[in-house]
Formats: structure tokens, sequence, C-alpha cells
């Protein structure tokens, strides 16, 4: 998402360090390029428009102030702008002080709102909530099977339709079960409609009638493009929307719609759905979003899936005095919890664009893994003692060069640095410690 705009926005960026100092000429040539970089990734023109007019209004003000480098100045004015756009800051959903917090999603048939229902049952169960899914799609029996699936991946309850028609009752009773059941959230999956479909449209205002959601989802494929913006516009006439989800995020490389929509519907986008996984799927964040777009990466997202991943009590191992190559290895198998390198590199600052065309060999953490396996228990321990015979022996039983075991134990003895460091942080502090290693 965003390579497009990101890949433009750099380019001007870096053309802009070129000038001394920010004139009056350079700023109007500067806006219209980044106002084509905006159009070109398919921002409404209106919002392109009064996005650049605010950027103008905070450049004029420090034209004339020599001393700041001039892409800096234009970079922080862009950023705090589209952080505005976006919304200022996160909406993370309701959360009600008695009985379920009900949520309805709705949207177009094929939008996903089936697969995102489990992704958000999944996010709030990983959160300790207890989550009660509601097939209200009875149109397509697909879907119904569907979520069940789901249902079992993310390890949340399913409310059984087999005795309902209608989505109307069925839904007046899954809510019934949800609060004797004292569940945090009731999520209902709707069935897919056209919003000039008077029919179906009818159906949903009597469900959000009946349901009384204290959150009403519209979930759009990114793909949509502008489309998005006039569908979010369409529903909104229909029923009370308070938010939307974009799916297939990772799929397209403009996203105009993201930064349109909330400007053109005032509605806030909650999530974005990343990958096909069940765990895909990130809370919007405007600031971290602007980051992304502005080249930036997206550093903190990728800590915060990190430690997810790694429970905090796992990192108290790590140190200069313990940590050794059964503990590297214990590493390396975390690292496929947090996601592939690829993804990972990517969410480094200024890392995208270099290995958009890069294919990094994954395998190689196996191989490490399977080298290290190939050690006595003394020479994970003590790795000083892995000599020139032991190495041999080591590469021919992971079936490895010798090269291959000289580069993980060179690796090892820059990791053990590194940690060194690390663990002279309080365990309170270890994630502060790797964010401002990101920072300086």
């Amino acid at each position: 998402m965003f390579e497009s705009l990101t890949s433009r926005l750099t380019g001007i960026f870096s053309d802009l360090r070129q000038k001394g100092l920010l004139s009056e000429e350079n700023i109007d040539v500067v806006l219209r390029e980044i106002r084509m970089a905006f159009l070109e990734a398919d921002v409404n023109f209106n919002v392109a428009k009064k996005f650049i007019e605010k950027v103008r209004e905070k450049l004029i003000g420090v034209q004339k102030a020599a001393h700041l480098d001039p892409s800096q100045q234009v970079i922080k004015a862009v950023k705090e702008e589209l952080i505005n756009l976006m919304g200022m800051k996160s909406n993370p959903f309701k959360r009600v002080e008695f009985g379920p917090t009900v949520i309805l999603l709705v949207g177009l048939q094929g939008s996903g709102k089936t697969t995102t229902a489990g992704k958000v049952a999944k996010s709030f169960k990983d959160k300790g909530m207890r989550v009660l899914l509601v097939p209200a799609d009875l149109a397509r029996p697909a879907a119904v099977k569907q979520l069940k699936v789901l249902s079992q991946q993310a390890e949340v309850d399913f409310f059984d339709p087999i005795d309902f028609k209608s989505p109307v009752p069925l839904v007046k009773n899954a809510l019934e079960e949800g609060k004797k059941g004292h569940y945090d959230y009731c999520i209902i999956d709707s069935s897919g409609r056209l919003s000039d479909d008077d029919d179906l449209m009818a159906e949903l205002k009597e469900i959000h009638q009946i349901s009384k959601p204290d959150e009403s989802i519209l979930v759009v494929d990114s793909m949509a493009g502008q489309d998005a913006v006039s569908l979010g516009e369409s529903f909104s006439n229909r029923i009370d929307l308070t938010g939307v989800i974009f799916t297939k995020f990772d799929g397209d490389s403009r996203g105009g719609a993201v930064l349109s929509i909330r400007s053109v519907t005032n509605l806030p986008v909650r999530f974005v759905g990343v990958g096909e996984k069940i765990a895909d799927i990130e809370e919007f964040d405007p600031e971290k979003m602007a980051s992304r777009i502005l080249g930036m990466g997206d550093i903190f997202s990728l800590i915060e899936k990190a430690e997810a991943s790694v429970p905090i009590e796992e990192m108290e191992m790590i140190s200069d005095d313990v940590f050794n190559l059964e503990t590297m290895k214990e590493q390396l198998k975390q690292m496929k919890k947090v996601g592939s390198i690829n993804d990972m590199l990517s969410s480094l600052p200024g890392v995208p664009s270099k290995i958009k065309d890069v294919d990094f060999d994954e395998k190689q953490i196996y191989r490490n893994i399977a080298i290290i396996d190939s050690m006595t228990h003394k020479e994970r321990i003590f790795p000083e003692i892995i000599k020139g015979s032991r190495r041999k022996r080591i590469a021919n039983g992971s079936g490895v060069l010798v090269q291959d075991v000289n580069r993980l134990l060179k690796q090892f003895m820059q990791t053990r640095k590194i940690m060194g460091k690390f663990s002279k942080t309080k365990n309170k502090d270890k994630l502060g410690f790797v964010k401002k290693m990101f920072k300086s």
C-alpha cells in the first residue's frame, strides 16, 4: 500500500534537499508535484486540493528559515497534515460497560466482511476478550461455514444458525445469548448488498434496529479506489455508520481511498487487513501511517508485533553473560513468529524501496538452526571452543559449507555485543530500548 505515493514523495524530497532554502517559488513547485502525486495515488480531487492549501499555509511562515533543511520543513508540514487528514489519532472500537459490545459489519458482497469478522474476533481474543461471532449472511451458505471455520481458528465462540431462516430473528436470539453468556463482544457478519438494493437495505435497517449496534462498520476492499468513498456516502445515507475497515490493504499500491474517506464521509478508519492469515489485521494509526507514506517506515508496528509474538519474560534470558548459541537458536525460532524477513525489512525506515526487487532467502534461518543442532551441548554454551576441526564436523553434520558455520559464529558474536547493552535495561524498559535504537 502507498508504494507509488511513497516513491513519488521520496523523489520530491530528495530533489528539495539540493535547495539552499525554501523560497515562494520552491514552495509552488514542490506543492504542485505533491498534488500530482496525490492525484496519481487516487486521492479525491477536493481532498488533495484542501491538503495542499493547508500545507502551503504551514510553509509560508518558515520559508526564510535558512538554518533549516528545506526538505525537513516540507516533510514536517506534510506529515502533520497527513495525520490531520486521517484523523489525528487511532480510533479503537468502543467497549460498553454492561453487556456485550455489538459490532455490525456491512458492505458489498466480496468485500471481505466474513474474513474481517474472524480477524477482528482474533484481535479481541488476543486481548483476553470473550467474543461471539454471529453469521447473519444466510443468503450465502458458504459464508456461514466460512465464519464457523474462522471462529475455530480465532478460538472464539460461534452462534449456530441452524434453526433460523431469516437474519433478523437470528440476530435477536444471538444477542440474547451474548448477554446471557457475558460476552465482551458480539460481531455480526451481515450479507453483502448494494446500497441501491431497496429490499436488502430494508433488511439491513431492520437488523440495525434490532441489534442497536455500538459500532456499525463498513468493510471495503482497498482495491475499490474512490468507489470506496462513494460507497461510504451511500451506506451512511441508509444507516448510521461509525467507521471503516479496509481489506486487502497489502494489495493496492496507491491507497488514495484511505486518505480520502475520512475527509469526505467523516468516518474514521478502524482497522486494515494486511494479509490472508487470521492474525493479519492492524489497528489503523494515522501517525504510523503518515510515517509509512513518507518513507520513514513503520518500525513501531514491527516492534509491537514482535512484542506480541515474544513474551517479555522470554526476553529476560537475553544478556551478555547468558546469551549463547542455545538461546540464539530459540530467538531464530521466534523470528518466524514475527513474520517474513521481507515484511520486517519493509517496516524499517528507508528500506522498502531498496528491497522491492530483492529475494531474501528465508531458508537461511532454518539452515542456521540446523547448524546449531549439529553442535554438542558444550559447544552451544561455550562457542569459543569451536575451532577448525569442530567447524568442519558441524558443517558436515548440518549439510552446509564451513563458510556457513563461520558466518553464523560471526553473527553470534556481533549479536552478543548488542544483547549486552540490551540486558542492562530494566525489563519494563526493554521495548523502549529497542525503540531508541531505531530512533537514533
